[in-house]
């Protein structure tokens, strides 16, 4: 019962939230993208999107409900899968056996362990009852003399417009279910016909097969319609091989892959959940040693499909391992059991007449219930093949290079095989003694592959566990995703540790160089985030979130040309072709922002309100408004149109109704507009929202002090000091405040705060000078114009204080700085 939610189908789609309308499945991708867009993945898998929707309304982004969907779905594909395997092994032991090699398989675990993997379960789901359905149908159908095996015309074309139905479903959950048309046809071909290639054509089968590919061609060009009429356009570290400009480069390289994927399902020890950019380095030369298992591979396929091509002779029947034929004489296991027919796909013509090993003629009996093996093996290459095909890159290429959850519907195929060979074998062995070995040896792979599995998923119990376990496959992307984790854990030295680990095996990841850049940041290492930032961007011309962070810190270093050059360079890059368009449209959003921001910060208030204009155009729909909102409502006020600023203000409250600025901001606007009861309501509200929060007694203080309740504003001023206390701006205006309301103690210990906290700013030193002048603290207060001056020779106001003081302490003949006095 382990699970890791892997959010980036489920977080950032908002085709899952309930006020987004549902039918913006039918016209998004997988991750909520529109699907003609150019930086779609095309992945169109509704239902599978429909399903994540149901999951997110019944209870949101908790895990569990996710995870017991996926193993219900995992739970009802093993059972289907044993149902079809009884129908072609016979019911027991190996039907038992191919059920349990399926449902223990360890490369099933991305797939059930992994919420994105759904798509794959949910296909095969309805694979395999489009596959149940057609053989059924195939039961039903006409024979060729005309006549109807068990039941009407209706009945078996309603089986077959069920496994249309079935197969478009599969399709919707995810692409390559589209291929059990393809299946159907090699089972009615080859297992149901169990083709002769001599014998006269049916009409029943060519009408069947007919269907078949009509549909398949209608599913596939409704959906090629449906996603703009273009492929999906893919990074090159999603698939290195189809970069490459060298044509043996990329052969070498697809013709590896299919090997590569077979092994995972021979041998699962080497598992990963990413298998991405170099994790199967390219295979360049034909001296490359890994062309041998290419060809391996290949040879055996090969061998296997013209094994399943032979035609089945007059041999041992194999139902269910218990008798077989020799010699016309049939040999059970005691009991004379045959099979019933449960598929109707016996021969009715009259027994066939052979050679015999001795050169006499002996009668075959009609065709058994259980397909011969040749059938079998010829069924399951095609269940293990052709749902791979769109895997190959033969087509158009993929963005992936291995993906475990891929081989989900394949592994029927491989399971079906392996459970055949076993029975095959079981039939021919001679003894009991081998025999036994040979259930012993079915019953450890089963193990086996349970206690893999069970380790695996030991991996898929949370993050940490699983980008570990991928080091050894993936280094770069392995230590990057580790370095995420860690940094959310709060462990900083670690995570950086990660990154650099990542960046040592792959030093151009934009997304790796990002990433450190914004540790640093958080570490306020800002000269070294800002260097990291613009790698990201040089690897990554496209990375708008860099482009937002290193305008915001060059903004906080005093760079504003600088800051507005690279918000402004970010608002110009396109969307297209991008790999999560609604992320780099929420980064750009930020950076016109940002940029309103400083010009407003600068008093350009009509340039800053065109940015924002302009940024709330460009805003996707997962953007928060409120604090936009907010800034082209003190825009406005700022110039004097109030009523359009109390629209922007409300527009804030209204798309998040605890923004706590706006209530302050728009509590301002209403105290000069005259309404003083209501401005007080939402200054009073701001603070029930964040009792903790300094800024707001701050603003209400200023409120009380305009009218006139000096008392109250001075307790304003106080608990918002001491609830702020390393806040310069909190502190400092409280002072102010203080001071006003004739507290003068009070606003002293305040301006010392506040000059504490910024000891090179000249205006609180000339502040602290001044109240320190009206307590007569004289002395102190010449010593704070004077460090004034220094920081700011030329303020006259400073000046003219320190003229004043010093004449007070002549008259009371204190000593005064003479050198002091001169220079001034």
């Amino acid at each position: 019962c382990f699970f890791v939610f892997l959010i980036s189908p489920i977080k950032t789609n908002q085709d899952l939230l309930p006020e987004t309308p549902w039918s913006n499945i039918l016209y998004d991708d997988f991750w909520g993208t529109l699907l003609t867009h150019s930086g779609s993945h095309k992945s169109f898998r509704p239902l599978c999107t429909l399903s994540f929707r149901l999951n997110y309304t019944l209870h949101g982004l908790r895990p569990w409900g996710y995870h017991l969907l996926n193993l219900v779905l995992h739970g009802l594909v093993t059972a289907l899968f044993t149902a079809f395997s009884r129908t072609l092994l016979g019911g027991g032991l190996w039907s038992l056996l191919a059920g349990l090699l399926f449902a223990s398989h360890p490369v099933h675990t991305e797939a059930v362990a992994g919420v994105v993997g759904r798509a794959d379960v949910g296909a095969a789901m309805f694979f395999l009852l489009s596959l149940l359905c057609y053989m059924r149908h195939c039961g039903l159908r006409r024979d060729p003399r005309g006549s109807f095996q068990s039941s009407s015309a209706v009945c078996c074309w309603g089986w077959m417009l069920g496994s249309l139905w079935c197969a478009a479903a599969s399709m919707l959950w995810k692409e390559q279910g589209v291929t059990v048309l393809a299946v159907s046809a090699v089972y009615d071909l080859f297992v149901f016909q169990r083709l002769r290639f001599r014998q006269k054509k049916n009409i029943g089968v060519l009408l069947s097969l007919g269907v078949l590919a009509s549909w398949g061609v209608f599913l596939l060009s409704a959906r090629l319609h449906w996603m703009g009429n273009k492929p999906p356009n893919f990074s090159n570290s999603d698939n290195p091989a189809a970069d490459s400009p060298h044509l043996l480069t990329r052969t070498l390289t697809f013709l590896h892959l299919p090997a590569a994927n077979a092994w995972l399902l021979l041998c699962p020890d080497r598992l990963s959940f990413d298998w991405s950019m170099d994790a199967v380095p390219l295979v360049r030369s034909l001296a490359d040693w890994r062309n041998l298992h290419t060809v391996a591979f290949y040879g055996g396929f090969i061998l296997l499909a013209l094994f399943g091509l032979r035609s089945p002779t007059c041999k041992a029947k194999e139902t269910n391992g218990k008798a077989y034929i020799t010699n016309g004489k049939s040999i059970t296991n005691g009991n004379g059991y045959h099979a019933p027919d449960t598929n109707h796909n016996t021969d009715q013509g009259p027994p066939k007449t052979t050679l015999n090993g001795s050169g006499g003629l002996h009668q075959c009996p009609p065709q058994t219930s259980l397909p011969p093996t040749e059938n079998l093996v010829l069924l399951s290459l095609g269940i293990m093949s052709l749902p791979f095909i769109p895997a190959t890159n033969l087509f158009f290429y993929v963005g992936f290079v291995i993906a475990e959850r891929v081989l989900y519907i394949p592994s029927i195929g491989f399971c079906l095989l392996v459970a055949t060979g076993a029975r095959t074998l079981y039939v021919r062995l001679r003894t009991k003694g081998c025999k036994a070995l040979l259930l012993c040896l079915c019953a450890g792979l089963v193990l086996l592959n349970g206690l893999r599995t069970v380790q695996r998923n030991r991996d898929w119990s949370n993050e940490e566990n699983l980008y570990k376990s991928g080091i050894s496959v993936n280094p770069a992307k392995a230590w990057g995703n580790l370095g995420n984790v860690l940094k959310n854990q709060g462990k900083m030295a670690e995570a950086e540790r990660a990154y650099r680990n990542a960046l040592h095996h792959r030093g151009n990841m934009a997304d790796m160089l990002y990433n450190l850049g914004l540790l640093l940041q958080e570490s306020e290492r800002f000269t070294e985030a800002l260097h990291y930032y613009k790698l990201a961007i040089g690897s990554r011309p496209t990375l708008a979130s860099a482009y937002l962070n290193t305008g915001i810190i060059l903004m906080n270093q005093g760079s504003l040309e600088e800051a507005k050059r690279t918000f402004l360079t970010c608002a110009d890059i396109p969307d297209e072709n991008l790999k999560d368009p609604h992320a780099h449209k929420s980064s750009v959003t930020s950076c016109l922002y940002n940029l309103g921001k400083l010009l407003h910060e600068q008093g350009q208030q009509e340039e800053a309100l065109s940015i924002y204009k302009e940024a709330v155009q460009k805003m996707p729909r997962q953007f928060a408004p409120h604090s936009l909102f907010n800034m082209m409502g003190e825009a406005y006020m700022r110039l004097n149109r109030l009523e359009e600023a109390g629209h922007w203000y409300r527009e804030s409250l209204r798309s998040k109704p605890d923004h706590i600025p706006a209530h302050l901001t728009y509590g301002k606007l209403l105290s000069i507009i005259g309404q003083k009861t209501e401005a007080e309501k939402y200054y009073l509200r701001a603070i029930q929202l964040d009792p903790m929060k300094g800024n707001c007694y701050m603003h209400y203080g200023q409120f009380l002090l305009e009218q006139s309740r000096l008392g109250e504003a001075a307790e304003m001023a106080e608990r918002a000091a001491e609830l702020d206390s390393s806040e310069f701006d909190v502190v400092f205006s409280a002072a102010h405040m203080l001071r006003q309301a004739s507290l003068n103690e009070a606003a002293e210990r305040q301006y010392k705060r506040a000059a504490g906290l910024r000891p090179d700013y000249p205006a609180a030193l000339m502040n602290l000078g001044a109240i320190l002048h009206l307590n007569g603290k004289l002395p102190e207060a010449e010593a704070n114009y004077l460090r004034a001056l220094q920081l700011k020779p030329d303020d006259a106001i400073t000046q003219s204080n320190l003229r004043k003081l010093w004449n007070i302490m002549e008259r009371q003949g204190l000593r005064i700085r003479q050198t002091q006095r001169s220079d001034l």
